[in-house]
């Protein structure tokens, strides 16, 4: 049976498993693009992001906001037209729900994941 704490070794090793993902480029003699940047930092934010709620389930929404923030930033910096103009709706998509979350006005059904 899948405890609780299974669950969280689980989740801090697929967190170290997204940051190797992200740094392995940087080791390895690929060349180093503005592609590659903005996915190293997506990553590495996902897996931090995913290890603070692990332990602090209460911070989900302003981790939610922070990364949609973070995603439309880093999509519209370094990727090229027409990718940036999708990550950065993307990322303001993701704040947008952060924000609905914190007001309560999104349906029951989506609430249940912030609220528990």
């Amino acid at each position: 049976m899948i405890t609780i704490k299974n669950i969280k070794t689980l989740g801090i090793i697929l967190a170290l498993v997204l940051i190797y993902l992200a740094i392995c480029p940087f080791f390895t003699d690929e060349i180093i693009t503005k592609n590659t940047i903005a996915t190293t930092i997506i990553l590495i934010l996902v897996a931090i992001a995913y290890i603070v709620v692990i332990f602090k389930p209460q911070w989900n929404k302003a981790l939610l906001l922070l990364e949609g923030l973070v995603v439309a930033i880093v999509g519209y910096m370094f990727l090229a037209i027409p990718y940036n103009y999708l990550l950065t709706i993307i990322g303001f998509i993701i704040a947008i729900i952060a924000i609905l979350a914190y007001l309560e006005k999104l349906p029951p059904s989506l609430l249940k994941f912030f609220y528990r």
